[in-house]
């Protein structure tokens, strides 16, 4: 079973656009456990469950229009080079879904979270693009569809067709058809996210590669699956006793066992900066004192910082600059 197996068990030979344009739009998510390690590299199948939640306004808008020739992308409104991993990537999940070889698409992304920088914009441009695709040719797929096929892009995408909190299922089958996301009904109405941004240039190590090395070469790794286990359940009590303590410290407990996994391998990788060090041991002097703040890491140096609404002024005074997200707006 392949990538190209997959899509053509979902979707068929359904891949004539009926509109001149297909639209979708996606929120980044940050996963509270997180997904490090895969038990089938072609198609993104991860060895463990994980769980994240929306990142409210932040994430991806990608629209899709058909066209003559080679591919054209656009992102941020600048021409993204042929010669790019960005490109090249994004070129072959779209062979999978053309209605002809030599068919092309014009695909104009905006995003509003960093590229490339650990902040996950891959998991929204890629939740964004499978809704585009349907769109343009009016599947009307199940989320769950929807899900797998984002997967296939990347894994962490299949988590950004959803807001909220949701959780990616690892499934056991070898054709992945029963490793997607779905949505978890608890909400934490109290809890805010801010993103603390050390640095937003695109990383000297992609997350797929880090975790590679980690899975293959981390005398770690073996004790990660029993700990995601663990948190998972922890995770879900806390959002429906609705315990921020619990959260935070389960959240960022397992952000730091995942680094530390990488951290293990040979070769090594460590996402932190220098600023990130810093910027831990200061939250960790502000719970000392009493303030429930708390982190978690995706694999990139920048945090992202957990705590109730009512401290985010004192997290302000000593980290200006922070963005804050509301991952469960009263509109919703």
């Amino acid at each position: 079973m392949n990538k190209h197996d997959i899509v053509e068990r979902i979707i068929g030979g359904r891949r004539t656009p009926a509109a001149a344009q297909g639209k979708g739009i996606a929120p980044a998510n940050i996963a509270l456990v997180k997904y490090w390690g895969k038990r089938d590299e072609a198609l993104n199948l991860p060895v463990t469950s994980s769980l994240s939640v929306s990142l409210g306004h932040l994430g991806t808008t990608t629209t899709l229009e058909p066209i003559a020739g080679a591919d054209e992308i656009l992102l941020n409104g600048l021409p993204v080079p042929e010669d790019t991993t960005f490109a090249r990537r994004l070129h072959a999940y779209l062979d999978f879904f053309r209605p002809e070889p030599t068919a092309g698409y014009r695909v104009i992304t905006r995003n509003t979270i960093p590229t490339a920088a650990g902040l996950a914009s891959s998991a929204s441009g890629y939740a964004a693009l499978a809704l585009a695709l349907n769109d343009l040719p009016r599947w009307g797929l199940a989320p769950r569809d929807l899900s797998i096929l984002a997967r296939l892009g990347s894994g962490s995408a299949s988590r950004s067709i959803f807001t909220g909190l949701v959780r990616w299922n690892a499934g056991a089958r070898e054709d992945g058809m029963d490793s997607f996301a779905e949505p978890i009904p608890l909400r934490f109405p109290g809890l805010r996210i801010g993103l603390i941004k050390v640095s937003v240039a695109e990383k000297a190590v992609s997350s797929r590669d880090a975790m590679k090395q980690t899975v293959a070469g981390s005398p770690l790794y073996r004790a990660w699956p029993d700990q995601v286990t663990r948190d998972l359940d922890a995770m879900l009590a806390a959002f429906q006793n609705h315990d921020m303590e619990a959260l935070g410290r389960t959240a960022e407990n397992n952000a730091l066992a995942m680094h530390a996994t990488a951290v293990a391998a040979w070769p090594p990788t460590l996402f932190w900066l220098p600023e990130s060090v810093k910027a831990m041991h200061e939250m960790w002097r502000m719970r000392a004192e009493g303030l429930p703040v708390y982190f978690t890491m995706d694999a990139g140096p920048n945090l992202k910082v957990l705590t109730a609404a009512e401290h985010t002024d004192t997290v302000d005074k000593q980290f200006p600059g922070v963005e804050w997200v509301d991952p469960f707006p009263q509109h919703e």
